[in-house]
């Protein structure tokens, strides 16, 4: 049994706000060349088994993982399919090696949200069919709810919140890979469109097509693939109810984040997350919950976050780097390859690859994800570029 897992091929294709011009097997198959060609030219053939992430009702296409071998060169291949987001996918993958039968795996996820006309619907297919989707109202009612409860409960402010947009989008400017970057100030996000309060429309991440692949390896392949793995130190999932009425006296606490850092701290070691780690790219979908993640995921205290943003403790040049990236309201939100976008981020950090935005003597970084309204559902990821 493989005792290690490492990240030895990245590729990703050219992240748009829309991308009518290729189809996702397309962009798919971009990425995975690119990927392969990372890992030293790995050919498919080469390759054990492949998870792609997927969700039918965003492809519109019923058992989309039939549509997956041919862009991935995995005709006649084991693959599985996950209807989840990227880093769900990547604890599958990084499972398929530990058993110690593959010593390679490919990963993949992607999004066309482009394609989808009316993704609220989608989002309120997906919400609780008894209490929540007669109301037929737009899904995202829901956070404005859990933003509302979170700022209530915390003390965070509006305008701490604000500050997310205005350090995320000016950070994606720093990223050639980022659509949504911009020069902005509190008082913009404050003043943007009212969506659901206490949300506002720059409070919330705006879509992007795109696809990321990844190739994960055994440590006893690993150098043969690359001179610089990524080991994948610790890792955890865990799923809260989705049921609003089940969780409204925990809705201003991410409790799926909370769980999911606990079981990857453990199986990395980590006593002191925010010592025993460089740096995050965790999920902000919403602007507050970049705040009610960090909160959760035990990097400071509850109610703390939005306080050492003020001070720059989650700046670029601050004691601990937050979604440097730009994050989902920067680069944009690529839906079940947002996980993935958060994981490359942190690959290309630890490589020293990530050029403007680079972060100087980093050498382990977090992951999160998030799966989004109406879920309460995260994944959590620790990674070293040492052994």
């Amino acid at each position: 049994m493989s005792k290690k897992v490492a990240i030895v091929g990245l590729g990703y294709s050219s992240f748009r706000t829309t991308s009518q011009d290729v189809s996702y097997r397309e962009m798919i198959f971009e990425a995975a060349t690119k990927c392969y060609e990372d890992a030293g030219g790995v050919h498919p053939q080469d390759i054990d088994a492949f998870v792609a992430c997927s969700e039918d009702f965003m492809e519109g296409i019923s058992i989309a993982d039939e549509y997956v071998p041919d862009q991935l060169g995995a005709v006649l291949k084991p693959v599985q399919s996950i209807t989840g987001d990227g880093l769900q996918g990547l604890a599958s993958a990084a499972m398929h090696v530990l058993t110690g039968e593959l010593d390679l795996v490919t990963l993949s996820a992607f999004s066309k949200a482009s394609n989808v006309l009316h993704y609220a619907n989608v989002v309120s297919y997906a919400c609780d069919p008894t209490y929540v989707r007669p109301l037929k109202e737009n899904p995202y009612f829901i956070a404005g709810l859990e933003m509302n409860r979170y700022l209530y409960e915390t003390g965070t402010t509006e305008e701490q919140c604000a500050m997310v947009t205005a350090k995320n989008k000016g950070n994606a400017l720093f990223n050639p890979t980022a659509a949504y970057g911009a020069k902005i100030d509190v008082k913009d996000v404050l003043q943007s469109d009212p969506l659901f309060s206490p949300l506002k429309y720059l409070d919330k991440s705006q879509d992007l097509d795109g696809a990321i692949v990844f190739l994960l390896a055994s440590e006893e392949k690993a150098y043969q693939y690359t001179d610089k793995p990524i080991w994948i130190k610790g890792l955890g999932w865990a799923t809260d109810t989705p049921n609003l009425d089940n969780r409204l006296d925990g809705m201003g606490d991410a409790v799926y984040a909370r769980l999911a850092a606990q079981k990857a701290y453990e199986m990395a070691g980590i006593t002191y997350p925010r010592k025993e780690i460089h740096f995050a790219e965790l999920d902000d979908t919403f602007s507050f919950k970049e705040l009610q993640h960090l909160e959760a995921l035990n990097i400071c205290s509850r109610g703390e976050a939005g306080k050492l943003l003020e001070q720059g403790v989650f700046s670029k040049n601050g004691d601990f780097p937050v979604n440097v990236s730009g994050g989902s309201l920067g680069v944009g939100y690529l839906h079940e390859a947002n996980g993935l976008q958060r994981l490359m981020e942190v690959v290309l950090q630890l490589r020293g690859e990530a050029g403007k935005r680079q972060l100087d003597d980093v050498e382990t970084g977090l992951a999160f994800a998030w799966r989004g309204i109406p879920t309460a559902t995260g994944a959590a990821a620790v990674l070293s570029s040492r052994y």
